[in-house]
């Protein structure tokens, strides 16, 4: 058998430089809106079963629900495409599905209730996405460049730190609800501004380490093989710690409290590298804690219902005791979404909504979106070591890590592993003021995301010499018979 004939210089052409051209870069928005489409279909399903384990019928509502998702989902990818091109591509589908399931849940929650006025809670809820995706867009089209928000840190910082404290010196009419004063009503609507506090805050906090780097970083007294920070330089955590000790005095708001305070903290400790200031932070964290439940009453009985709360089940245990009973009836797999009681929780829309899920979908349906958020927090940390600025690593880093800090607080207090912190689950539970801000708290990761994912921009090639003797246009001059005869007498041409 005769060997094949080699390829003929044509088959695989090349420039003129004798290199193929490099492919244009990969955005991978396909795989993105692939994974949108997976999202889709898993809430789309988990709805079906609901009203099929109810005995409801396949009504105009849930094809309204699943089709107002769909839209919105199609329009957040879209402003992605549009305008963080390079972005990564897990983070809005894994954000998308975590709103998809939070969305269910409610919806399932809705059919075991009673209905309410003016439409259900899932309507609601749906037209808070619909407002949290175009706070998503704003985002993208206004933050361009999000180095630009570290111009405004103490614009921003002095904004989050007035809206963290504002319901405290407010009336309680006007924003206490369940004890805590966290809120602010406003005619036809109420908000809880601490949520947005702490994305302004992150955005401070990231750009004040960034500009006063070295005031952090100078060399301390060491104690125990541990390098303290300086005394002079302990104003800023100190201020911190004011602040969250009066968060929680004057707002009761122990979730809120710890998430600032353990954040601001992170980011220290990823700026500086120094253990010192995680162990100066621990220090200043358990003094407030001790602080706290020694001059509160509301403190003490959150510690004695932590602790115990079957010994005041009929008071400030229950809602804990029922958390923790439905997640023993869900057991490993769960009882099946709209085969539970999950309605017997108290609050089962907002604080304990890890509950609903844990005894419908069971450890492993319970696994599984904690591990949605790991890969959501992991993610973020990958866009934190990809960029190549300080701000921006800060930045991705305090994001990501208040995710994972919020998560932690949730789960640990429903499990009664931590007492109860107040907090929402990002992205699933009921209320407009929490996924407004994780929206905008996920478009800014993005926006990091598309800074450190996308090309160089590529500088044009000076030509060399050659290239440009080349380009230049030549034109042979044929002499005629009386140069040449001027030539050979040595006489000019």
């Amino acid at each position: 058998m005769s060997a094949p004939a080699p390829p003929s210089a044509g088959a695989f052409p090349s420039p003129p430089g004798g290199f193929a051209p490099a492919p244009p870069p990969s955005t991978r928005r396909n795989i993105e809106l692939l994974l949108l489409v997976v999202a889709v279909v898993i809430t789309m399903v988990a709805m079906v079963l609901v009203e099929a384990s109810l005995d409801q019928r396949l009504s105009w509502e849930l094809a309204k629900l699943g089709l107002s998702y769909l839209a919105l989902v199609g329009v957040a990818h879209l402003a992605v495409r549009r305008f963080a091109s390079f972005a990564d591509p897990l983070l809005l589908p894994i954000a998308a599905l975590l709103n998809g399931l939070g969305l269910v849940l409610i919806h399932r929650l809705d059919l075991a209730g009673p209905q309410t006025v003016g439409g259900s809670d899932a309507d609601h809820q749906m037209l808070w996405t619909a407002g949290a995706v175009l706070v998503f867009a704003a985002v993208l089209v206004v933050v361009r460049d999000y180095r630009t928000l570290a111009r405004y840190n103490y614009t921003l910082g002095l904004i989050g730190a007035a809206a963290l404290l504002v319901p405290a010196v407010l009336p309680e009419r006007y924003s206490e609800t369940n004890g805590a004063k966290i809120w602010l009503r406003l005619p036809g609507f109420t908000v809880q501004p601490g949520e947005f506090a702490k994305v302004l805050l992150v955005v401070f906090v990231a750009a004040l380490l960034v500009a006063k780097r070295d005031l952090f970083t100078a060399a301390g007294r060491r104690a125990f093989g541990v390098e303290l920070p300086r005394p002079r330089d302990l104003g800023p955590i100190l201020l911190v710690w004011v602040v969250c000790v009066g968060v929680l005095a004057f707002e009761r708001d122990l979730g809120v409290s710890l998430l600032i305070f353990a954040t601001v903290l992170a980011l220290l400790y990823i700026a500086t590298e120094r253990v010192g200031w995680l162990v100066t932070g621990g220090a200043l964290l358990i003094l407030g804690l001790a602080f706290a439940y020694n001059t509160f009453g509301f403190m003490r009985t959150l510690v004695h219902t932590w602790l115990d709360p079957f010994a005041v089940y009929n008071s400030t245990g229950y809602r804990i005791a029922q958390s923790l009973f439905g997640l023993a009836t869900g057991g490993l797999a769960g009882t099946g979404l709209g085969s539970g009681r999950p309605d017997q929780v108290p609050f089962a829309k907002t604080d304990f909504i890890v509950a609903t899920a844990g005894e419908e979908l069971g450890l492993i349906g319970l696994a599984a979106i904690l591990l949605l958020f790991t890969v959501f927090v992991v993610r973020g940390l990958r866009t934190a070591l990809a960029v190549r600025d300080s701000f921006g690593k800060l930045l991705a880093a305090g994001l990501a890590f208040t995710i994972a800090a919020q998560v932690f607080l949730v789960v640990g207090g429903v499990t009664k592993l931590i007492p109860l912190s107040g907090l929402a689950t990002p992205f699933v539970s009921y209320g407009g003021s929490a996924l407004l801000a994780n929206y905008a708290l996920l478009a800014l990761l993005i926006r990091i995301s598309d800074s450190a994912r996308a090309p160089a921009p590529v500088r044009k090639r000076e030509p060399a010499p050659t290239e440009v003797f080349g380009a230049v246009k030549t034109q042979i001059i044929k002499p005629d018979k009386t140069d040449l005869i001027r030539l050979a007498e040595g006489e000019p041409a």
